[in-house]
């Protein structure tokens, strides 16, 4: 396609600078930014080529390196649930305390809370790919993941 090689050699240096200044990662700019050219092809090619074909390409790009971060997330409970900064877990004890009132706070929310909080936390989903993965709205996946997360963070720092 004549036009993405206009553009990529138009847009390829600012949508790399963009997505490194935003996420601070050499490697994951350049991979989403060639992420975003390769469904340029497919995209354009059964729609047709955006207005503003740069902001298209941004904006996809960017889009992908959000779902990569999200993905990269701890997969630690402790690190999820922003915890006061005066929690302490140096010592293992302290570590196992915190790790059982976690499991406990799990088993206390709905099933579907806590189904969603499994997918989007240890598994890495996002919203949108959990309720695709559920069969429920996104609004109804986005609220039980805020509600879910507000009453582990109120069990934890009780």
């Amino acid at each position: 396609m004549a036009v993405l090689d206009g553009v990529f050699r138009e847009e390829w240096g600012r949508i790399n600078a963009a997505l490194i200044h935003q996420t601070g990662d050499w490697d994951l700019a350049e991979e989403c930014a060639q992420d975003a050219f390769t469904r340029a092809l497919s995209a354009w090619d059964r729609d047709g080529v955006p207005e503003r074909p740069g902001a298209w390409l941004t904006t996809t790009a960017r889009n992908r390196a959000i779902d990569v971060l999200r993905r990269r997330r701890p997969s630690d409970p402790v690190e999820l649930f922003a915890l006061p900064s005066s929690t302490n877990l140096a010592n293992e004890a302290e570590r196992s305390v915190l790790m059982e009132k976690i499991r406990v706070a799990m088993q206390a929310l709905p099933a579907e809370q806590q189904k969603s909080v499994e997918l989007a936390f240890f598994d890495g989903l996002s919203h949108s790919e959990i309720a695709a993965k559920t069969g429920d709205p996104l609004g109804t996946v986005k609220t039980r993941i805020r509600l879910a997360l507000l009453s582990l963070r109120k069990a934890l720092t009780a």
